[in-house]
């Protein structure tokens, strides 16, 4: 390929449901490195109430690899495919998966949440996210910096002091059409 890097780039692979960690392991075994980001949830039974661990993004794992090593991704199992677009494998920003290990490594709250393509950019600017930048919304009376990895259209959001924010130097994407890559078997927008 003629834009090859020359150094390993982050990539969305999706992976069967419910496989994340054991794909991540297999990957892992072959010598790569893999983020799989989790949240606590706590889930009700008839008879209890369980705290899991489960995957920000369900059905997906990020890997750091070159894109020459495609076929060694793709024979791993559970590996499903590399998201992309047509037959290329699209990186994904490595300053969204240092936003997302930023937020996962703070201990604060936080989950899925819808993707966001408008309001305002804005950056945390003290506290345990200090330096992350996100798209500023209000549930109630909560104010939530979320943080979105594009390729995949899906956000994650944290609970913050709204004092400790300030406006974004660069600006949010503009809203409007986007082309959206190409998964086998699956649509990578957020399901209800």
């Amino acid at each position: 390929m003629p834009n090859e890097s020359p150094s390993p780039l982050w990539y969305a692979l999706t992976v069967k449901s419910n496989h994340e960690r054991a794909a991540a392991q297999a990957l892992e075994s072959k010598g790569l490195e893999t983020f799989v980001p989790l949240y606590r949830s706590r889930r009700r039974w008839s008879d209890r109430i369980k705290e899991l661990e489960l995957p920000l993004f369900a059905g997906y794992v990020f890997c750091r690899f070159l894109s020459t090593e495609r076929a060694r991704i793709l024979s791993t199992p559970g590996v499903n495919s590399v998201v992309g677009f047509g037959n290329r494998p699209a990186p994904v920003d490595d300053g969204e998966i240092r936003a997302v290990r930023t937020l996962v490594a703070s201990g604060l709250p936080l989950g899925p949440w819808p993707f966001l393509r408008v309001g305002e950019r804005v950056r945390v600017e003290a506290g345990p996210l200090c330096g992350v930048e996100g798209i500023l919304t209000q549930v109630k009376d909560a104010w939530r910096v979320v943080v979105s990895i594009e390729l995949l259209q899906r956000s994650i959001a944290a609970e913050v002091d709204r004092d400790s924010l300030s406006l974004a130097t660069r600006p949010a994407p503009a809203p409007g059409p986007r082309s959206t890559p190409r998964v086998t078997g699956r649509s990578p927008h957020v399901r209800s």
